[in-house]
């Protein structure tokens, strides 16, 4: 007997960071290393899962800007560099630590890591990791939805419609072109809501969304079911909820499961801790001392020595903490069942990226997770929202109040003293692409004209995106996100006003469109105003 329902949700996202125009460049590691520890072995529970015959679901939400990274040759050609040089670092490691028994084990730990990385993405799925994602969606137990088009934080961009409705439909096409079907969830970007939004999604053809627990019980109806029931928006769209407790188990800082004394540290690597002449070839440019992905210390504790890593105990640890993450459903799932008209569902999204990058056992976690989950005896279900609709048809009506699941549940991280100036200024090239659309909509338009015009309608999506603010709130690449903001409203500026005195260069378009290649079936007429 099924006691209660559990939807795990994986929110897989990066910002667009190919730079072409370098030979190597410090953030394009930052989707190497979620490839190896996050998205790798995320693939490979699901082919162990199905390869044991293990009725699952899960969900994972795929960002347009890490589709289209996963997909472009130039990046699938340096990330196999990439993999390649963390290899012949273990090798290195593997001799350096021949007189260090327990370290010289870590070190072939990561020799067979990244053997098996490069046979599962270059051998087994071509260098093209959504082959194995559509795999494992075809095969009923992995739903794939998308998000808007570059993360973009779409209750601070609606001071125009038309940028919240390109945001969701060009992310809906980027998906929909690379994945061949249309998806029935939208993951709102740091599940940020705002009253309204749900006309345009379903405009999109979305059936359901996300948001954090308070834009449930805020709503402009109390929910009888509190956060174990989705809300129909008024127009059929649903808004699940956040389940707070599965969440803190695995968020929190001070309680979660990743900070366990025997996990991996995330914070100490070689290449930070050994000399710089031995690691010169594995960090940028030989200098800038970067991470690795080696890492051979535990977490031990506070204050306290690192001791070395045991993965045979924190294999253990996962496993431990995935029952305790089961025992605390079904305990959930009793008390809910005392007070609810319906079986209740508990909606637990994470980032993709806390599993195996910043959390190195949580793919194992995971597993663990599902393969408990799936039998019977546990009286749990994993399923995914769109299964959820079709078993349960009668909906409390309700809209959910504006929220995030950002710090302190509103939208100041994204909004603030830090990085606020970049709004005016977002808004006001939203607002000069309008314009220009509407003011050429009936004149005749050269093919140099509409390449500009689609170039433009890129810059202004990619300045869009929630990263930037976010990264200059936290203050770890300042610098980086403000130049990428500047950057990318610039090139917006230069192709306007080109277009506007029809003096366009053709050499430099063509140097932007292979710099921000982005979105290539993007059409610069979306961007024309509604007369109304």
């Amino acid at each position: 007997m099924t006691h209660g329902f559990l939807s795990i949700i994986l929110h897989a996202h990066l910002p667009y960071v190919r730079h072409p125009e370098h030979e190597s460049f410090l953030e394009e590691n930052w989707l190497f290393e979620a490839i190896t520890e996050c998205y790798i072995p995320l693939i490979g529970v699901l082919d162990r899962l199905q390869d044991d015959k293990v009725p699952y679901r899960l969900t994972l939400s795929l960002s347009p800007t890490l589709i289209s990274m996963l997909r472009d040759e130039l990046l699938q050609a340096r990330y196999l560099k990439h993999c390649h040089q963390c290899l012949e670092l273990a090798e290195k490691e593997i001799i350096r630590t021949r007189k260090q028994p327990e370290f010289q084990k870590l070190a072939r730990l990561y020799r067979r890591f990244y053997k098996k990385t490069l046979a599962i993405y270059q051998d087994q799925y071509h260098c093209d990791l959504l082959i194995a994602f559509k795999k494992h969606h075809a095969a009923g137990t992995l739903e794939l939805i998308s998000c808007a088009a570059t993360h973009g934080l779409l209750p601070l961009l609606n001071i125009s419609e038309i940028a919240i409705r390109n945001q969701i439909n060009i992310g809906i096409k980027t998906f929909k072109d690379n994945l061949g079907f249309l998806p029935s969830g939208f993951w709102l970007p740091e599940c940020a809501y705002y009253p309204g939004i749900e006309l345009l999604l379903a405009e999109a053809g979305i059936n359901y969304f996300f948001v954090d627990s308070h834009g449930i019980m805020n709503a402009s109806q109390t929910p009888r079911n509190g956060v174990y029931a989705p809300l129909d928006c008024g127009n059929g769209v649903m808004a699940f909820a956040r389940d707070p407790e599965s969440s803190k188990q695995v968020w929190s800082s001070q309680e979660g499961y990743p900070g366990d004394f025997d996990y991996r540290e995330y914070y100490k690597d070689i290449g930070f801790d050994l000399d710089l002449d031995y690691i010169a070839p594995y960090i940028l440019d030989g200098d800038i001392r970067i991470n690795t992905g080696i890492k051979y210390y535990r977490v031990t504790g506070k204050d306290l020595p690192k001791e070395i890593y045991s993965p045979k105990k924190a294999r253990a640890k996962a496993l431990e903490h995935a029952q305790n993450f089961i025992n605390k459903r079904q305990q959930q799932f009793i008390n809910l069942n005392t007070t609810m008209d319906r079986t209740p569902i508990i909606v637990a999204p994470y980032d993709a990226e806390l599993f195996g990058h910043w959390w190195f056992e949580g793919p194992q976690w995971l597993e663990c997770v599902l393969r408990l989950a799936s039998q019977p005896s546990n009286g749990i279900k994993t399923i995914s929202c769109s299964d959820y609709l079709l078993q349960q048809s009668d909906h409390q009506v309700a809209t959910p109040s504006a929220s995030t699941w950002g710090d302190q549940g509103y939208f100041s991280y994204w909004i603030n003293e830090t990085n606020n100036w970049i709004y005016p200024l977002l808004h006001k090239a939203e607002a000069e692409m309008e314009q220009l659309v509407l003011d050429i909509k009936d004149l005749s338009i050269s093919s140099l004209q509409k390449r500009a015009l689609n170039q433009a309608a890129r810059n202004i999506l990619l300045a869009q995106a929630s990263d930037w603010p976010f990264i200059m709130k936290s203050e770890t690449s300042t610098d980086y996100a403000k130049k990428r903001i500047t950057d990318h409203l610039a090139r917006f500026n230069y192709l306007h006003d080109s277009i506007r005195k029809n003096n366009i260069d053709d050499r430099y378009l063509t140097a932007l469109e292979r710099m921000d290649n982005i979105f290539p079936t993007i059409n610069f007429w979306d961007y024309l105003p509604t007369v109304k």
